[in-house]
C-alpha cells in the first residue's frame, strides 16, 4: 500500500500533478497551494474565470466589449483568455481593445508598443485615446506642475472618463478591466483607511455601472495575481512588466504591499477581505451622494462639476491643487476662483468635452 501510494504522488524524483495524478507538478498554486502541471494550470485558470463569467451573467451573446488594455500582466492576460473563451464556449461576443494614453515618457509609450503587438497576436481591433487629445494635458506636463505627490489623484480621475470616453466612441455594450482579487482586496481596505462609504458599498461589485452609459466588468474578480503572472509566464505571453514612474509613492502601494504580508501568512487573506466586503452593510442612516450628471461635460457627477473638470479646470487656471483633497481645505480665493468657473458658460480653455451617450 505504502509503495503504490509513493508511486502516486512522485514520479522519476518529482512530485505528480494532484490533479491528474500522471504528469510532473510544475507549480504550486498560490490560491489554493496544490501542486499541479501546466496543463492542469492552464485548465483550471481559465475554467474559474469561465464559471465567473456565466454564474454572474457577465455577457450577453451578441454584445460588443472593450478590453481595458494597458500593455500590462492582468490585461494582456485577461485579452488572451478571453479571446480564448470566447471562442471555446460560444460568447458570440465582438471583443476590442481598448488602450489610454497618459503622455509618459519611457513607460506609456513602451507599453503601447506591446498592446499594439497584441493587436496582431490576437486578432483584436484596437483603439487608444490620449489625455492630450481628451484633455489638453499629458502626464508628463501635469507632473511637472503638481509634482510626484498627487499626481496619481489626477491620473486615476482622467484615467477612468478617458476609457469611457473611448468605449463610447466603439460603441460598446460594456468594458472589462483587468483588476484582479489583490486589487480588489486593497481596494476595499484603502475605503475603509478613507471611510469613504460609498465606495465601499460598490467596491466588490463584479459589475458596475450598470445604471450609466456602460457597465464595467471584472472577470478577475477571484484570480489571483500571482497565478496571472504564473499563466502569463508558462504561455510565454507578450506583456510589459514595468511600473509606473510616477507611482513609487502611491498610497495603494502600502495597501499592496501589507495584502502581500498577509497572503504570504494565509493564502486565503485575499478571497476573506473581498468576502467581508461584499458582507459589508451600510447602515440606513447614512446618507450617500446622489448620482447626476456634470454641468460642464455630461459626465456621471454627484456635484455639479464632475472631478475631472475640476482638476482641469485648476491645470487651466494655473491652480493644480484646487481639486485636491476636500474643499474645505481650499483659500478664500480659490474657493471664489472654483465657484466663478462653474458659473461661467464659456471657457476659453480646452474643456472635458461632452459624452456623446
Amino acid at each position: 500500500m505504502a509503495e503504490s501510494h509513493a508511486k502516486v504522488q512522485k514520479v522519476g524524483g518529482g512530485r505528480l500533478c494532484c490533479i491528474c495524478n500522471e504528469r510532473r507538478a510544475a507549480l504550486k498554486r498560490p490560491k489554493t497551494l496544490e501542486q499541479i502541471c501546466r496543463e492542469c494550470f492552464f485548465a483550471v485558470f481559465e475554467e474559474e474565470i469561465h464559471q465567473v463569467i456565466v454564474e454572474n451573467q457577465l455577457f450577453n451573446p451578441g454584445e460588443r466589449i472593450a478590453i481595458g488594455a494597458s500593455g500590462g500582466k492582468d490585461s494582456t492576460v485577461l485579452a488572451y483568455v478571453l479571446s480564448e473563451l470566447n471562442r471555446r464556449h460560444d460568447y458570440r461576443l465582438d471583443l476590442f481593445l481598448l488602450s489610454v494614453d497618459e503622455g509618459i515618457t519611457g513607460y506609456r509609450d513602451d507599453s503601447l508598443e506591446t498592446v499594439k503587438r497584441n493587436e496582431i497576436q490576437y486578432g483584436l481591433p484596437l483603439k487608444i485615446v490620449s489625455y492630450k487629445d481628451l484633455y489638453g494635458w499629458t502626464m508628463d506636463e501635469i507632473v511637472k506642475i503638481i509634482g510626484l505627490k498627487n499626481n496619481c489623484t489626477f491620473c486615476g480621475v482622467f484615467r477612468r472618463q478617458a476609457l469611457d470616453r473611448g468605449a463610447s466612441l466603439l460603441k460598446v455594450d460594456k468594458l472589462v478591466t483587468g483588476h484582479n482579487a489583490d486589487d480588489i482586496a486593497e481596494t476595499v481596505l484603502l475605503n475603509i483607511l478613507r471611510g469613504d462609504i460609498a465606495r465601499l458599498s460598490r467596491c466588490t461589485a463584479i459589475t458596475t455601472g450598470e445604471d450609466g452609459p456602460i457597465p464595467r466588468c471584472k472577470p478577475f474578480k477571484y484570480t489571483y495575481e500571482k497565478e496571472i503572472v504564473m499563466y502569463a509566464y508558462f504561455k510565454r505571453l507578450d506583456y510589459f512588466s514595468t511600473e509606473c514612474i510616477y507611482s513609487p509613492n502611491a498610497y495603494r502601494g502600502f495597501a499592496r504591499e501589507f495584502i502581500k504580508d498577509l497572503e504570504r501568512i494565509r493564502p486565503r487573506a485575499i478571497l476573506d477581505i473581498i468576502k467581508s466586503g461584499e458582507n459589508f452593510r451600510i447602515a440606513t442612516s447614512t446618507k450617500m451622494p446622489e448620482q447626476g450628471t456634470c454641468e460642464r461635460c455630461g459626465y456621471i457627477s454627484s456635484q455639479k462639476w464632475c472631478k475631472a473638470c475640476v482638476l482641469l479646470e485648476g491645470l487651466n487656471r494655473g491652480l493644480p491643487k484646487l481639486g485636491i483633497g476636500r474643499t474645505r481645505v481650499l483659500d478664500k480665493d480659490q474657493k471664489k476662483d472654483l465657484k466663478q468657473s462653474i458659473g461661467t458658460k464659456s471657457i476659453a480653455s480646452k474643456q472635458c468635452g461632452s459624452l456623446d451617450f
